[in-house]
């Protein structure tokens, strides 16, 4: 890793903070949680998610929503957060952060210590009723569909996962995540960028930054692009960072 790149990034970090994150993926891959996309190792390689969690799945074949995708999306629950994490988190608590908007859903941002975390794909802390709005546990649902598919409330109606299914619109908290990307500088860690409305954020901040292993269709807008994995490229950014605050 570039000792200079590193110094020059951790200036301009302090310089413009305080920064909003946009993660994705590739945040979470150290924390033993495949990405998407990657051949041989996606999530995706061997299950087709517009077809199995997808609303229409959801609602036309539960048993195959939650025969199948459940198992794919419960595969984000047993990981602990890594280094990455802990560092925004810390981050946020020094002032060179103001919040973390995320495509992920596996929690790891909230258990490391981030406070404002806008989870714009959801999440899988519960289940929601589709027909009284409450919230279900998902340790309950799990149990239920051991015996029983669809998993219902008690009121009888259908429980779903609090995450944005093939299908559905995203949550209203997409929209504070429009605002805090056009107000602050936007560091984007371990994303794509190719997924939509969330590639659409990095169009609307008045600064960019990117690290990402891969290239990213923003780069040449980005006043830094790092190419290594998260957890690696904020350590060694921390160093510099602690030097400078």
């Amino acid at each position: 890793m570039d000792e200079k790149m590193i110094r020059d990034t951790a200036h301009i970090l302090v310089q413009k903070k305080p920064w909003i994150v946009l993660t994705g993926a590739g945040i979470s891959t150290e924390s033993g949680i495949p990405d998407f996309r990657s051949p041989g190792t996606g999530l995706w390689e061997n299950v087709d998610p517009m077809e199995i969690l997808s609303v229409r799945t959801l609602r036309e074949d539960p048993r195959t929503f939650y025969r199948l995708g459940l198992s794919v999306l419960l595969r984000f629950r047993d990981a602990a957060p890594n280094l990455a994490h802990h560092i925004l988190a810390r981050w946020e608590r020094e002032g060179l952060t103001n919040g973390v908007i995320t495509q992920n859903i596996d929690d790891l941002h909230r258990r490391a210590g981030s406070k404002r975390v806008l989870e714009i794909h959801g999440h899988l802390r519960s289940f929601l009723c589709e027909q009284c709005g409450s919230d279900t546990p998902t340790t309950e649902v799990e149990k239920q569909v051991k015996s029983r598919v669809p998993p219902l409330c008690g009121c009888g109606g259908l429980l779903r996962p609090r995450v944005v299914l093939f299908g559905d619109m995203l949550p209203p908290v997409f929209q504070e995540a429009e605002e805090l990307a056009r107000c602050h500088p936007l560091m984007v860690i371990g994303s794509s960028l190719q997924v939509s409305p969330a590639n659409f954020l990095p169009s609307l901040a008045p600064v960019l930054g990117v690290i990402n292993r891969e290239p990213t269709s923003f780069d040449q807008r980005a006043v830094f692009v790092l190419r290594q994995s998260a957890a690696e490229t904020l350590t060694a950014l921390d160093k510099f960072v602690k030097e400078l605050v």
